[in-house]
């Protein structure tokens, strides 16, 4: 009977589990752009971008030193690039983003990553680009220059070049991709994510040292507010959420994982509608094109990798 119960249990847990883990998500990564808006309101982008990188090598610099010498010595430079991509690089434009444009639309447009990652594997590592996959590329970027069109009424005006910053940022995010699929492929997910922040993390806390963070921390009334945003978004949506990524992978796939990219802009919109930001009905359909165009972009991919 007692056997009976706990494989309930399990049974239970492998429905519900991956569900709320995936919910989760959903709300950590959505909840960044709001969060890096916070962080502005007393600091500068790049600070805000070293304020998150600083409290992030901290939280995972356990693992990175007890994996120094068997791992990080040996490949230090590929640690230091990859970094440098896929963190140093991409923990700036979001904040340059968010001096333009709301941390809602700044949201939708980072779910285009899994586009402008096809572009760079085609590009730079020999992929191949499928028919579906190229309709989806062109829906996407159709609905990421809709948004970046959408005016303060509504309406459509002059084009907002703070879009610029995501889709810079994003294209980092296509090189990280397929360089941990290429070169570190057998390094365990935990592990890698905190060898390439020890690789940036000193060059973050210097950036702090010589730029006028330490005046603002005493002179701007909302400095430490700031600093606790920043830190959630340092601990919480790097460290924490990687964990989250990893034990659902687990129990799961990654492709059930990759379905995390269409509830983050749904939940960065409720984030930004819950401060204040207006959602207008072109942005809607912007987000609507951009995600049409991601999922034909991934539901290719998938009937590649099974066929």
């Amino acid at each position: 009977m007692k056997s009976q119960a706990l494989n309930k249990i399990k049974g239970d847990e492998g429905k519900f589990v991956p569900v709320l883990i995936l919910l989760a998500l959903a709300l950590i990564w959505g909840g960044s752009f709001i969060l890096i808006k916070r962080g502005l309101d007393a600091f500068t982008p790049l600070q805000v971008g070293a304020l998150r990188l600083t409290f992030a090598f901290f939280a995972l610099l356990p693992i990175a030193l007890k994996n120094f010498k068997k791992i990080f010595l040996k490949d230090w430079k590929k640690y230091l690039a990859l970094g440098v991509v896929a963190n140093l690089i991409p923990s700036s434009f979001f904040p340059l983003a968010e001096q333009g444009l709301a941390s809602s639309l700044t949201g939708i447009l980072n779910s285009i990553t899994p586009i402008t990652t096809m572009i760079v594997g085609v590009l730079f590592f020999r992929e191949k680009a499928r028919g579906l996959q190229v309709v989806g590329l062109v829906i996407s970027l159709a609905g990421a220059v809709m948004l970046g069109l959408v005016n303060s009424r509504g309406g459509l005006g002059t084009f907002n070049y703070y879009v610029i910053f995501v889709l810079l940022a994003t294209v980092c995010y296509g090189f990280s991709s397929n360089m941990v699929k290429r070169l570190f492929r057998n390094v365990n997910a935990t592990v890698l994510t905190s060898l390439q922040m020890f690789s940036i993390g000193g060059f973050a806390i210097l950036y702090l040292l010589i730029s006028d963070f330490p005046t603002r921390i005493v002179s701007q009334p909302e400095a430490l507010a700031s600093l606790g945003y920043i830190l959630i978004l340092g601990l919480l949506n790097t460290a924490f959420a990687l964990v989250l990524l990893n034990r659902l992978i687990q129990l799961t796939s990654a492709v059930f994982a990759s379905t995390v990219t269409y509830l983050i802009p749904i939940t960065a919109l409720v984030w930004g509608m819950l401060d204040g930001e207006d959602i207008f009905l072109l942005h809607i359909v912007s987000l609507i094109l951009i995600l049409a165009g991601v999922f034909l972009v991934n539901s290719r991919a998938k009937e590649t990798a099974e066929g």
